[in-house]
């Protein structure tokens, strides 16, 4: 049976538990813990670039990226949005977090560098849904790259979706291409499944993958809300009408949103 509606997990950190109990999925995990005074140091010492983020959050809100660099006066920088400050300490740099994050809990992740397109990261959106026979089955695959300045990828923070094949073929050529996706599918197929074994109910997870320089792909994050919206970008409508018809067998649209919803309702508008 479809589980309908599904549930939203909006704790990064418990998702990360749950899916670190899978060793195939672990393995693609960055390191990632609860951020503290103590951790935060060790990590960025240890890696020289993290990310910290809040433990509930959406649309990248709250994001900041975290270097060490060898610079003698303002070694350390935290870039959030498209603002960018350098600091001279540690300790300088872990008191303007605090000061930015208001109290709310924050994780630390180990930073992956991703590949980048014209000089802006990207990273790959993985659709997973329950198909009508109530099995996980990966409905989509879109890469979104960064807006020039910015640390994060996300559609709602400036990140503009693009086929993944087009920026795998001119790294990789098409066969090369078709292995990795078929690599980031299977991953993100997985790694649903995993996540489900903690929460059965989900019924759509959006992983988000990162291939590093040298295409090792790391699960940046797993969200069980994610934007069916965002594969209307592809040129071939087929993925959307896919992921469109799946999302709302398992009843993640509102009504006034399906096909011809929204066209009716500007009609309605107009006449009134």
């Amino acid at each position: 049976m479809i589980n309908r509606k599904g549930v939203h997990i909006a704790n990064k950190w418990a998702k990360t538990i749950a899916v670190a109990r899978d060793p195939g999925v672990a393995a693609h995990v960055p390191d990632t813990r609860r951020m503290n005074r103590t951790t935060f140091a060790k990590m960025l010492d240890r890696y020289g670039m993290i990310y910290v983020k809040p433990v509930s959050g959406t649309f990248g809100s709250g994001v900041m990226r975290i270097e060490r660099s060898p610079d003698r006066w303002l070694p350390y920088s935290c870039h959030a949005g498209l603002g960018k400050k350098r600091f001279a300490s540690v300790g300088q740099l872990y008191e303007h977090i605090m000061r930015t994050k208001r109290h709310r809990p924050y994780l630390a992740q180990r930073g992956v560098h991703l590949l980048k397109t014209n000089g802006r990261r990207f990273d790959i959106r993985v659709m997973v849904q329950k198909n009508p026979a109530g099995a996980w089955e990966p409905t989509g695959v879109i890469a979104r790259v960064a807006m020039r300045g910015k640390a994060i990828t996300n559609y709602h923070a400036g990140g503009t979706p693009v086929a993944l094949s087009r920026l795998l073929r001119l790294k990789l050529g098409v066969a090369g291409a078709r292995r990795t996706e078929d690599r980031l599918r299977a991953l993100g197929l997985r790694s649903a499944r995993a996540l489900a074994r903690a929460y059965p109910r989900i019924n759509m997870v959006g992983a988000d993958i990162g291939l590093d320089t040298r295409l090792r792909p790391w699960i940046i994050e797993l969200n069980t809300s994610p934007d069916p919206y965002l594969f209307r970008h592809l040129k071939d409508k087929s993925t959307h009408r896919k992921v469109m018809r799946y999302a709302r067998a398992l009843g993640r649209i509102p009504a006034a949103r399906k096909a011809g919803g929204s066209r009716t309702a500007k009609r309605t508008r107009r006449k009134r």
